[in-house]
């Protein structure tokens, strides 16, 4: 017993077992802006009555697991696009690594600095030791409301997991 209260501990200060945020279905999403790999300033504002929102939050550029679940939202883009949505993607790395990242791996769609950590904290996914984000997709529907969290991500298979859910809204 002793043992998994000491493992929980360690997973609490790391951040690593704490729910998505404090934010659930039904609720407003969290208002944002930040630049993207091209220096453009997008806000979820630009897409309210517009578009659904595909936001997904990944750790870091250029790394295994999120250069797979880059490149599935790439492959399934065009679907998800036919749906009336956009995809943002969200980490701590700054814009000249989200440029790198996009170019290496041809994504059509804005991945979003945020350096200073403000989304991932407005959203709840930010790992308190490390300060990476942790692996969460919301769905927000065209008012602003998040209609879908994410929390078990399938890499590979992250656009087939999104249109899914896109299809309920």
């Amino acid at each position: 017993m002793r043992k998994g209260v000491a493992v929980m501990g360690i997973l609490s200060l790391l951040g690593l077992n704490a729910s998505a945020s404090d934010l659930t279905v039904g609720t407003k999403a969290p208002a944002f802006e930040a630049q993207d790999q091209n220096g453009k300033t997008v806000k979820l504002s630009d897409f309210a009555g517009k578009q659904n929102v595909v936001l997904y939050f990944y750790p870091k550029d250029d790394t295994p697991g999120c250069t797979k679940e880059a490149c599935s939202l790439r492959d399934g883009h065009g679907a998800i696009l036919a749906t009336g949505s956009v995809v943002l993607g969200v980490s701590g790395d700054d814009v000249k690594s989200k440029k790198a990242f996009a170019e290496k791996y041809h994504l059509p769609f804005s991945i979003l600095a945020d350096p200073e950590k403000k989304i991932l904290e407005a959203y709840g996914v930010k790992m308190a030791l490390i300060g990476l984000a942790r692996r969460v997709t919301f769905i927000i529907d065209k008012t602003g409301t998040i209609r879908h969290i994410v929390t078990e991500v399938n890499t590979a298979a992250a656009d087939k997991q999104v249109l899914e859910l896109l299809k309920s809204l």
